[in-house]
C-alpha cells in the first residue's frame, strides 16, 4: 500500500515536460508564440552600444575606405599614394576634422544598425527555436535569420548611410549649393529636396545583395560558438571567454568581408554626389570597362582594417551587455 501510495503521489506530482512554447492548448495542439513575444529590448540596447563604441574609435578608417572605394580615376575625388599618404593628405588639407567628416550620421548609423540587426535576429532565432535557446539551428536556418533581420535593418537605415557617404566626400565646395552639406540634418534635407525619397535610397540594391554578408557572418558565428560549445560537452548558448569571442567575431568578418566586399564599391558609388549612374547595372558595367576587377575591391585595405576591430568591439560589447541587460531583467 505504502509503495502503491508512493507511485501514485510521484505520479501526480510530475509535472509532463511540455518543452517551448509554453502557450496554452488549443483543440489539444499547442499554440506557438508570435515572434513580437521573443522580442528582447536588450539586444537593440547591446548592438547599440557596441555599434557606437565601434565607430567613434574607427571612424577614419571608414572615411579612407569610402574615398578609395568611389575614385574610380575619372571624377574630382583625390587620389592618395595609400594609406599613409591619405592619412597626412586629409590631415594637411581638412585638419583632424577631415577624418571624422561624417561622424555624426555614422554613429547614428552604425548604432541603429546595429541594434536594428541584433534585435531582429535574435528574434527571428528565438522564433524559430521556439524559445528554446538550446536547440540548433543549422546553417540554412541561421542565414535565412541572418538576411531577414538584414533586410529589415537595411529599409530603416538605408537613408543615414547615403548622408554617412556624401559627408564623407565633403572635401571641396560643390558648385551647386544642393550638394553643398553643413551637417546630418542639412544633408538630409537637401537630398530630400533635391532627389526626393529615391534621393535617400540609392545604393539600396547593392545594398539587398550585401544583405549576404551579414547572413555569412552571423552564419559562420554562430556556427562557430554551436561548434565550440558541442565540443566542450556544453549548451550551444553557454557563456563563451572574451578571447574566444574575439576569435569568432573576427574570422566570421574575414570570411564575410572577403566574399562580398564588391557591394560597398557600387553602393559607395551610386551614393557619391560627384558623378552620376543609371542605376546598379551601369555602375557595376563602367567599374569592369574602366578598372576591370581591381575596381570592385577598391578600398579593401582600410576596410579590412576598419571591420575586423569594429566587428571584435561591437561583438563582445554585445554579448556581454546582452546578457547582463538579460540576467537584471530576469531578477527584476
Amino acid at each position: 500500500m505504502n509503495v502503491l501510495g508512493s507511485r501514485t503521489a510521484s505520479t501526480v506530482n510530475r509535472v509532463p515536460d511540455m518543452g517551448p512554447p509554453t502557450k496554452p492548448l488549443t483543440n489539444g495542439a499547442p499554440v506557438r508564440k508570435s515572434m513580437f513575444e521573443h522580442v528582447k529590448i536588450e539586444h537593440m540596447v547591446a548592438g547599440f552600444s557596441g555599434g557606437v563604441a565601434s565607430t567613434l574609435i574607427l571612424h577614419p578608417l571608414d572615411l579612407l575606405k569610402i574615398r578609395f572605394a568611389v575614385n574610380d580615376g575619372r571624377n574630382a575625388i583625390p587620389s592618395y599614394a595609400g594609406l599613409g599618404n591619405a592619412v597626412t593628405t586629409i590631415f594637411r588639407q581638412e585638419g583632424i576634422k577631415g577624418l571624422y567628416k561624417g561622424v555624426t550620421p555614422n554613429v547614428w548609423g552604425s548604432g541603429s544598425a546595429w541594434g536594428f540587426y541584433f534585435l531582429f535576429y535574435n528574434s527571428i532565432k528565438a522564433w524559430i527555436q521556439g524559445g528554446n535557446t538550446k536547440k540548433p539551428l543549422g546553417p540554412a536556418l541561421h542565414m535565412t535569420a541572418a538576411a531577414e533581420a538584414g533586410i529589415l535593418t537595411l529599409i530603416m537605415t538605408n537613408p543615414v548611410w547615403v548622408v554617412k557617404t556624401r559627408l564623407c566626400l565633403q572635401f571641396d565646395k560643390p558648385s551647386d549649393p544642393s550638394k553643398s552639406y553643413s551637417g546630418m540634418w542639412d544633408a538630409f534635407r537637401k537630398i530630400y529636396g533635391a532627389e526626393g525619397v529615391r534621393g535617400l535610397y540609392k545604393g539600396f540594391v547593392p545594398g539587398m545583395f550585401g544583405v549576404s554578408h551579414g547572413a555569412l557572418q552571423f552564419m559562420t558565428y554562430e556556427e562557430m560558438k554551436t561548434f565550440y560549445n558541442e565540443y566542450r560537452r556544453l549548451p550551444i548558448d553557454a557563456k563563451l571567454e572574451t578571447s574566444e569571442y574575439i576569435v569568432f567575431a573576427a574570422f566570421s568578418k574575414l570570411i564575410a568581408a572577403g566574399l562580398t566586399y564588391p557591394y560597398q564599391v557600387i553602393r559607395a558609388r551610386l551614393q557619391d554626389q560627384h558623378r552620376e549612374y543609371k542605376g546598379t547595372w551601369h555602375c557595376i558595367t563602367q567599374t569592369w570597362r574602366y578598372e576591370g576587377t581591381k575596381g570592385f575591391y577598391k578600398g579593401i585595405g582600410p576596410n579590412l582594417l576598419r571591420v575586423v576591430p569594429a566587428t571584435i568591439i561591437t561583438f563582445v560589447i554585445h554579448e556581454k551587455v546582452s546578457r547582463y541587460l538579460i540576467s537584471i531583467n530576469n531578477i527584476l
